[in-house]
């Protein structure tokens, strides 16, 4: 790659990392994370709890600097340019933090000025803010009498007082309920239309899958995988085969069958559940058709693609193996 195209790369990048490490005395948190997020995306960081998730996000937003490792946001250096690093991104943490003495109006107007607009420039914001987060009827509440989901919403749009270009949410939907991360998660799809990037760090598999172009599943501070969703998906195998036997004493015979058709080993789950690896679609008649002539009849049968869910149970276990001490 020549220099010119290296640096139209750079200048596609929201966030380009090389070589993140951050120790806390002998505890290595994050170890040597490369990491690319392009403008315009959305960007996942999954992993267990301690994986190291949140303290990416601190380095990324300059709230701890990296112990080595070289870091750019929109390619300002991270280290030697923070002052223009902080005015491009947004943060909302996992904790609130907006002032729950205070009214919605309130909080928002006073972030407005903290980020340099004038009375009436924070004003104005505050109301478009409030409309678009569906919290105007609620502006002149306290926020201690707001719920859960309420809270979040306004520690969002507190976050987009001087609209970012570049915003981290840091598991933004953590103890909301279905319908309100539903909504959240189409507030965070319309902030990326508008020509928002999000890095978005979340423990729901589901919420990763459904909004995040790329994902990076981390543990102990490293990279296990990196990729698309449906590249992470594809990482751990085939799609599989289950079914149900309706009559529990023919659940062997039915395995058996499988087993010669398909040449994989096949496992019973519970009872008369069985599932075995399907790399070749088109058996399936077959199977089918040689389970009807043995007289076993199925309650259920369907292909199962792999899950996030399923991704991250088996990496992560794999992780965990090859750690010291770890059994």
């Amino acid at each position: 790659m020549n220099k010119e195209e290296n640096s139209k790369e750079n200048e596609s990048l929201a966030i380009e990392a090389h070589g993140m490490v951050k120790k806390f005395g002998n505890y290595m948190a994050v170890n040597g994370v490369d990491l690319k997020v392009p403008v315009g995306s959305i960007y996942g960081l999954v992993g267990p709890n301690g994986a190291g998730k949140t303290t990416i996000i601190n380095m990324l937003a300059t709230l701890t600097q990296a112990n080595d490792g070289t870091i750019k946001i929109f390619n300002y250096d991270v280290k030697k340019e923070n002052n223009i690093v902080r005015q491009l991104i947004g943060l909302t943490g996992q904790f609130a933090s907006i002032d729950e003495n205070l009214s919605a109006i309130e909080n928002l107007m006073i972030f407005g000025k903290l980020h340099g607009l004038s009375g009436g420039e924070a004003k104005k914001r505050a109301y478009e803010l409030l409309e678009e987060f569906n919290l105007t009827e609620h502006k002149k509440k306290s926020v201690e009498k707001f719920s859960g989901g309420m809270r979040r919403r306004l520690d969002l749009a507190v976050s987009l007082i001087s609209e970012p270009p570049l915003i981290f949410l840091d598991e933004p939907t953590t103890g909301l309920d279905p319908r309100t991360r539903a909504q959240l998660w189409k507030t965070i799809r319309k902030l990326v239309e508008k020509g928002s990037t999000i890095l978005l760090t979340t423990q729901y598999l589901d919420e990763a899958d459904q909004l995040a172009d790329r994902i990076m599943l981390i543990d102990h501070g490293q990279v296990v995988i990196d990729g698309t969703p449906d590249q992470l998906k594809d990482s751990i195998g085939a799609e599989s085969l289950q079914f149900t036997v309706r009559n529990i004493e023919k659940v062997n015979e039915a395995m058996k069958i499988v087993e010669k058709i398909l040449g994989v080993e096949v496992q019973q789950v519970e009872d008369s559940n069985v599932t075995a690896p399907m790399t070749q679609i088109d058996k399936l008649v077959d199977i089918l058709n040689e389970l009807n002539k043995a007289n076993i009849h199925l309650s259920d049968v369907h292909i199962q693609k792999p899950t996030l869910d399923d991704v991250f149970m088996t990496l992560t276990a794999e992780s965990i193996k090859n750690v010291p001490g770890e059994k």
